[in-house]
């Protein structure tokens, strides 16, 4: 057999073919993670936290630390609230060594968010646009793991749309998934496009889980950002009833012809509240506000919004087998301080 007469390509010849089709994917790859990298890794800062606690002889000190980077030229930095809630001092430490001090300029720990404030210009990050993410797309975790300065890690989106339950005990909407591993100190870091725009803020890992790692959406995050920065504060509208997640008698759901199965029941109304003065009391079950079906708890939340403020919303709700029309007016949340 002539073995230069035969047709097609030798199986060493295919190999190559594939390692260099490889390769140029690896380096395609390579180099998005690189330049994104590249583009947003100059704004990313160490947050450096010291705490006040109280110890058996006494106060003492705690320090802890995580990230943060910079989103505006003048020294404004996004990180998250469990990083620096409670913090008697901030320090912020720059890739170069310098550190200087950092001012709270507000927190809003139900979407586990703050924004601090350094004097003098810094290297920022543009944010991007979380309503366009895409499940599959390159997303790279930068921040200060385990107290390695300046550490990333690549992965995809590997979901959209989560709900994750903050420090506060609210839920974070609409929460970014990845695979770009995150560890203690990565909290308040960017999650950034491959092109190095911001598309979340990194705040989570579920224990146990390999893969499971979470950040807020960057429109999320712009939007707590501006509140924060116009009222010093998050607004969000307050009715003041202790509410919890119940089941609807199966008779009520059907004779009502409830869309869920599920309602708000009111546990307990603040006196002098909203609640109160549209006669709510113990025992009813919230159907709807403002249109809007109260599956559960976390549904009412998503009602009351900064825009619920001192508006007339209609509500329904179910009390002793009646069903009874009504509306409210939310307020601002009352101070807690």
């Amino acid at each position: 057999m002539n073995l230069k007469t035969l047709s097609g390509t030798p199986l060493s010849s295919q190999a190559a073919a594939r390692e260099s089709g490889d390769a140029t994917l690896l380096d395609a790859y390579s180099r998005s993670v690189h330049d994104a990298v590249a583009l947003a890794g100059p704004a990313v800062v160490k947050v450096e936290v010291t705490q006040w606690v109280a110890g058996a002889s006494g106060p003492a000190e705690r320090h802890g630390s995580g990230s943060g980077f910079a989103f505006t030229p003048d020294g404004l930095l996004l990180t998250n609230s469990h990083v620096v809630h409670l913090a008697s001092e901030l320090r912020i430490l720059h890739q170069d060594g310098r550190r200087e001090r950092a001012s709270l300029v507000g927190e809003d720990p139900a979407t586990d968010l703050a924004v601090l404030k350094v004097e003098g210009g810094l290297p920022w990050v543009e944010l991007g646009d979380s309503a366009r993410l895409k499940v599959g797309q390159i997303a790279i975790a930068i921040g200060n793991p385990l107290g390695f300065d300046t550490t990333i890690t690549a992965g995809v989106v590997s979901a959209l749309g989560r709900s994750l339950r903050s420090v506060s005990g609210g839920m974070i909407e609409d929460v970014v998934q990845t695979d770009a591993a995150l560890n203690p100190g990565n909290s308040g870091g960017p999650l950034v496009d491959s092109r190095g725009r911001v598309i979340g803020v990194n705040t989570a890992t579920i224990a146990q889980a390999q893969g499971l790692c979470f950040a807020v959406a960057v429109n999320t995050a712009r939007d707590v950002a501006s509140q924060i920065l116009r009222f010093g504060r998050v607004r969000r509208g307050w009715i003041g009833i202790h509410g919890q997640t119940a089941a609807v008698p199966v008779k009520w759901v059907r004779h009502f012809g409830l869309a869920h199965e599920q309602a708000v029941l009111v546990a307990g109304v603040e006196a002098k509240s909203p609640a109160a003065a549209s006669g709510l009391i113990a025992g009813d079950l919230l159907v709807s506000l403002d249109g809007r079906t109260l599956p559960g708890v976390d549904a009412l939340l998503r009602v009351l919004d900064e825009n619920s403020v001192g508006r007339s919303l209609d509500l329904v709700l179910l009390r002793e087998a009646r069903r009874v029309e009504t509306s409210l007016s939310p307020v601002e949340t009352p101070s807690r301080d």
